[in-house]
């Protein structure tokens, strides 16, 4: 039988030898890789196409009347906090008319799903900032553990 000797750590990436004169000089390392455009136009995922520019659709479009102001400068934990308000006012009437006139309920289920369809919208409105925040928490949290890391190796 014949032993094969194997190393505990693998051999270093190819890569490296660009940076060889590193020490001499600085300036001789490589240009990094060009980046990569951005996605423009459809994509397909899962089977179903999908546009990079898609907008949030209005609630016109599904057939629902909006209950805050409409512009850019919208105050939306203003809004929020109303329509949670209103949320809760019609959902106690809707317990009022089920003791009181259990056959009248159906308009004030369609009141309390407008309301909801309204604070599902201007929720979905926030996502784009939800994603911006996360993505920056991450990278924030990666350059901690990584200086954190070099701080380790260091000492």
């Amino acid at each position: 039988l014949a032993m094969t000797t194997s190393s505990a750590y693998p051999p270093p990436p190819p890569f490296y030898q660009l940076y060889k004169d590193y020490e001499q000089d600085p300036s001789s390392v490589p240009e990094p890789p060009p980046l990569i455009p951005l996605i423009d136009g459809k994509y397909v995922t899962f089977g179903t196409e999908h546009k990079t520019n898609e907008l949030l659709p209005s609630l016109e479009s599904h057939n629902a009347r909006q209950l805050y102001p409409n512009g850019p400068n919208i105050d939306l934990k203003k809004d929020l906090r109303t329509l949670n308000r209103e949320l809760q006012l019609h959902i106690l009437e809707l317990a009022d008319i089920l003791l009181e006139r259990p056959s009248q309920y159906a308009c004030r289920i369609e009141d309390i799903s407008l309301i909801l369809r309204n604070l599902h919208h201007l929720l979905n409105s926030l996502r784009p900032h939800q994603a911006r925040a996360t993505l920056i928490h991450m990278l924030e949290s990666q350059i901690q553990r990584r200086k954190q890391a070099i701080e380790d190796i260091r000492q």
